[in-house]
């Protein structure tokens, strides 16, 4: 009983850093500052998701999120100073002709996935686990296009923090 009401406290003690924390990185001007409050946010999250009993999530969580994704934030951050204004709008040259025709196409194809995708209703029972088998055959199998998408949408910023910090040297 001891045990619950300790996973109970910790759980909403978890999520109130989570909301405050996501507040804080909404509301910093600095954008470093907004990076490390994320980071918090992630972390917060990977014990919710520990709380869950889904350990590989949470791990995953303070891995990539809170790991790789937020290094290549701060790395972004870094690159393009961003403390600088923005500059003045231009003429449309070829290059961003194209990228707005593959940002189109990008949308399009969010859109027939949207329309095509299924939500699948677990059974009481049948809700899988967060260990490592239960979410790479998700994963591989049933969230595929999902999957596909977010690794498309975090190629695309990518480059375009790459172009971004090219174009201002």
């Amino acid at each position: 009983m001891a045990a619950i009401v300790l996973k109970w406290v910790v759980f909403i003690l978890a999520s109130i850093l989570a909301i405050f924390s996501s507040i804080m990185m909404v509301t910093r001007r600095n954008p470093v500052h907004s990076a490390l409050w994320l980071v918090v946010t992630f972390i917060s999250l990977a014990v919710l998701y520990f709380l869950l009993n889904a350990t590989f999530i949470a791990i995953s969580q303070v891995i990539v999120y809170a790991g790789a994704i937020m290094m290549l934030f701060l790395f972004v951050i870094m690159l393009i100073h961003v403390e600088r204004g923005p500059e003045a709008l231009g003429k449309l040259k070829p290059s961003n002709i194209f990228a707005i025709v593959l940002t189109m196409l990008l949308f399009i194809e969010v859109a027939i996935g949207i329309y095509y995708y299924r939500v699948i209703e677990f059974k009481p029972g049948a809700i899988p686990s967060g260990d490592v088998k239960s979410v790479g055959s998700l994963l591989y199998t049933k969230y595929l296009f999902p999957f596909e998408i977010a690794s498309i949408l975090l190629l695309v910023g990518i480059v375009g923090a790459v172009v971004l910090a090219k174009r201002r040297k």
